[in-house]
């Protein structure tokens, strides 16, 4: 049992930071697209928007200024740097659980 536990919190630490960057990066794509007048017809575009839109935490009208573009780079930066917090957090509290699991697996 102790070996299974061993084994597996590394690859969930693993996967959590995966996660979290893939999310972080969907973001900023839909920056990107959004700043360089991607066209909203085009099937990637469109994914990376409704994929931003899903993981956005809320933060897609959370500042409003009169530049779209703007709206866009700023509502979706926040919701990029609070993934990232998030996932460095979650990775951390993870790492100090497999720590604390091996100290007390090895006893």
């Amino acid at each position: 049992m102790g070996g299974v536990i061993r084994g597996a919190l590394p690859r969930v630490v693993a996967l959590v930071r995966v996660i979290g960057v893939v999310i972080v990066g969907i973001l900023v794509i839909h920056i990107l697209l959004s700043v360089f007048d991607a066209n909203p017809a085009n099937a990637f575009a469109s994914f990376i928007h409704r994929a931003a839109t899903t993981v956005s935490l809320g933060t897609t009208d959370l500042f409003t200024p009169p530049n779209p573009k703007l709206a866009v780079a700023v509502n979706s930066g926040v919701a990029a740097v609070i993934w990232l917090v998030l996932t460095m957090a979650a990775v951390r509290i993870l790492r100090g659980i497999t720590r604390a699991s091996a100290k007390l697996l090895s006893v």
